[in-house]
C-alpha cells in the first residue's frame, strides 16, 4: 500500500521492505480483505452535523485520497476548518511534515511556528575581475564577451575540481561555497593562477562562518563579511579572514598578515591575511 498512499517514497527500497513486513505482521490476508470491505462499506455522512468540537480537516492537493473528500467533510461538520496543503502523500509522516505540523499548531494554539533557518558552517568565496570596465573598453565588446565566457569556464572548472558549489555569478565574478576552508583556499589559488592564461587579474575574498541556506542563495552576516573581505583584496590577491586562516594551521598553506581592518557594516575590527604566492 506504500506506493498508493506515499508515492514519493515508492523508490525507497528499504522502506518498502520494512513497510511490507509491517503489513504482513499486522493482518492475515483474510483480515485485510475484511478491513478493506469494512472501510468501503462504512458511511458516516449522516453523523457529520452532530460533531460539536473544533475540527481541522487537512487534505493533500494531489494525494491518492482526493481533496474533494476533505472539502465534503469540512462543509458538513459545523464550523470546521479546511486546509489544503501541497503534496501527494496521504500518510502523515511522509512528504513535507513541517507544513502539516504548522497547520495543526496554528489550529490548536492560534500561533504559527516560526521556521528555524537552515544554517550550516561553510567557507564563502567571492571573486571579482579587477578593472573589468576598463578592460572591456580596451578590447571591445565582442572580445570581452569571449574573455568573460572563458573566465566563467575556468572558474567553474576549478570549483568542480575542489568540490565547491557555485551560488551565483555577479557579472564579472562568482559567489561560491565550500564545506571546508582548505579546499576553498586551494581553489582560490588555482583560479588566480588560471586567470593569467586569459590576461585578467582577479581579487578573491574568503570567510568561514555560519550561513543561512536560502532558495538558490545564501544569507547571514557571514556572507556580508566575505563580500567585505573581497573588497579589501588587491589585484591578484587572495585575502582571507582569521576564521579561514586559523583552521588550516599545519596544512602547509602560508599567509602574510595584512593587519586589522574595519569592514563596512560589520561590527569590530577584523584581522585579514593574504595567501602567500608560494
Amino acid at each position: 500500500m506504500l506506493p498508493l498512499f506515499a508515492p514519493d517514497l515508492e523508490l525507497d527500497t528499504a522502506l518498502r521492505e520494512s513497510w511490507g513486513r509491517f503489513e504482513r505482521h499486522s493482518v492475515s490476508p483474510g483480515t485485510a480483505l475484511a478491513m478493506v470491505r469494512m472501510i468501503d462499506e462504512t458511511d458516516v455522512r449522516s453523523v457529520l452535523p452532530a460533531i460539536r468540537v473544533p475540527t481541522l480537516v487537512l487534505a493533500r492537493s494531489h494525494g491518492t485520497v482526493s481533496p474533494e473528500h476533505g472539502r465534503y467533510l469540512a462543509e458538513r461538520i459545523p464550523q470546521a476548518t479546511y486546509v489544503e496543503v501541497p503534496g501527494r502523500n496521504n500518510l502523515i509522516w511522509a512528504g513535507d511534515q513541517e507544513i502539516i505540523l504548522a497547520e495543526i499548531q496554528d489550529f490548536i494554539t492560534g500561533v504559527r511556528p516560526v521556521p528555524d533557518p537552515d544554517r550550516v558552517l561553510a567557507t564563502i568565496m567571492f571573486t571579482d575581475i579587477v578593472g573589468s570596465t576598463d578592460h572591456a573598453a580596451s578590447i571591445g565588446d565582442a572580445r570581452w564577451r569571449d574573455t568573460l565566457a572563458e573566465h566563467n569556464r575556468l572558474v567553474r572548472e576549478q570549483l568542480k575540481r575542489f568540490r565547491g558549489r557555485e551560488v551565483k555569478t555577479t557579472g564579472d565574478g562568482f559567489v561560491a561555497v565550500f564545506d571546508g576552508p582548505a579546499r576553498a583556499i586551494r581553489c582560490a589559488d588555482a583560479i588566480r593562477s588560471a586567470m593569467t592564461t586569459i590576461g585578467v587579474r582577479i581579487r578573491v575574498g574568503l570567510h568561514t562562518g555560519e550561513v543561512e541556506l536560502l532558495e538558490g542563495d545564501l544569507g547571514g552576516i557571514a556572507v556580508h563579511i566575505g563580500a567585505r573581505v573581497s573588497a579589501h583584496a588587491g589585484p591578484g590577491e587572495v585575502l582571507v579572514s582569521s576564521t579561514v586562516k586559523d583552521p588550516v594551521v599545519g596544512s602547509g598553506i602560508e599567509f602574510e598578515d595584512r593587519g586589522a581592518h574595519s569592514l563596512k557594516g560589520v561590527p569590530g575590527r577584523w584581522r585579514l591575511f593574504g595567501l602567500s604566492a608560494a
